[in-house]
């Protein structure tokens, strides 16, 4: 048994006493025995006690629950309650000070020996588990300051990207614009130069060559800009969906007037328009960015000789277009990469490309919520599908 510093405060001289004998019997010292509750705050005020022994019943102003009350406001001391009944109505007036122990007089030793330890057992795990609680909330309140600040450089990193991404998405689109004006010059200094050689002229065969090759390369060039331009768009999120009424057989004119105009190689393209009706409403700049590159790519990566095949036909207000080819395929250990910008097959060869045509493609049947599909062979060619839902 543990020796504990007590208070006594009980305004019967011969309970105070027996109380006190039985206290020191078990080596407890006994700070002093107050009979109200004005004398207990005066020697608490004093003293340093472990525990505080509280008659309920206490004559004067302060009766054993008030003082008990004060006690718990000013004092970390656990109070144990002593009373000669225990009915209802005086639990009911002690529960709410929140005791340590109850005691009923009179009492034997070995109940108040036991009701000390218990008193004692609860005040230590109390505290134990208000500093856990205290410890846990400056946890919560530290991490919350952390969290708080880490939130704030993250804020800053992503306000900091979105304005290195609009600079970069600002000086790809300046410069790709800066770009079109010199490259529309020269490709009408190579038309007008393949112009003059149809006229005699002791170089005309070579004019005609390189002319050919310069108005090749401008339009590859041209290309490639317009892919960057439409991607410049895409990450600066102004790409829109804006439908309007277009001429269903004007749009697959041109489509396939620049494919043939572009190609290198002696592939033809096989045409079918099933149930095409003559007026439909979407939007035609995603189309034609859909059907060039498909075509572009089947033409390009086929062997002279061979045919691709382009069927387009108007089913359930959907546009549904099949691009089929026989020509070198896509490796099936790559073909989920497909998509990806600047992708390109190992199997491509010396053939050209920028790797972004099927990543436009992509992003325009996102906007246009249509759907693409593909099958591919290296040995029998590949066959895109897309539907395109439109009015």
């Amino acid at each position: 048994m543990f020796s504990l510093k007590i208070l006594i405060v009980e305004d019967d001289p011969v309970s105070a006493l027996l109380l006190q004998r039985a206290l020191e019997k078990n080596r407890h010292e006994i700070l002093g025995i107050a009979d109200s509750g004005e004398k207990a705050l005066d020697i608490l005020a004093e003293n340093h006690a472990d525990m505080v022994m509280m008659d309920i019943n206490l004559a004067g102003e302060l009766d054993g629950i008030k003082t008990t009350e004060i006690i718990n406001e000013i004092y970390d001391v656990p109070v144990v309650y002593l009373s000669a009944s225990s009915d209802a109505e005086t639990l009911n007036k002690v529960v709410g000070t929140n005791p340590s122990a109850y005691v009923i007089k009179p009492f034997n030793i070995r109940e108040l020996n036991m009701v000390i330890e218990l008193a004692i057992y609860k005040d230590r795990k109390e505290k134990e588990l208000q500093k856990l609680n205290n410890e846990l909330e400056e946890k919560v309140k530290q991490r919350t300051i952390e969290l708080y600040n880490a939130n704030k450089e993250l804020m800053k990193a992503l306000e900091k990207e979105r304005e290195i991404n609009e600079l970069k998405s600002r000086i790809v689109l300046n410069v790709s614009h800066g770009f079109k004006t010199p490259l529309t010059s020269i490709l009408s200094s190579a038309q007008l130069l393949q112009l003059y050689a149809e006229k005699d002229h002791p170089f005309k065969p070579k004019i005609t060559k390189h002319a050919f090759k310069i108005e090749n390369s401008v339009r590859a060039l041209n290309n490639l800009l317009t892919s960057v331009l439409f991607f410049g768009k895409a990450d600066a999120d102004k790409i829109e969906f804006k439908p309007k009424k277009m001429f269903l057989g004007a749009f697959v004119k041109e489509v396939l007037d620049t494919v043939s105009a572009s190609k290198e190689n002696d592939v033809k393209i096989k045409t079918e328009l099933v149930n095409l009706p003559k007026v439909i409403t979407s939007d035609s700049e995603l189309l034609y960015q859909i059907f060039e590159n498909l075509l572009s790519n089947s033409v390009k990566y086929s062997k002279d000789g061979q045919e691709v095949i382009f069927k387009l036909e108007y089913e359930g207000k959907k546009l549904v277009g099949t691009i089929e080819d026989k020509g070198i395929g896509i490796p099936e250990a790559e073909q989920g990469q497909l998509f990806e910008r600047f992708f390109r097959a190992k199997n491509v060869g010396i053939v050209e490309g920028s790797g972004l045509g099927l990543s436009i493609v992509k992003k325009c049947i996102d906007v246009l919520k249509g759907q693409i599909s593909f099958a591919s062979d290296t040995k029998q060619g590949t066959t895109f599908k897309v539907e395109i839902p439109v009015s």
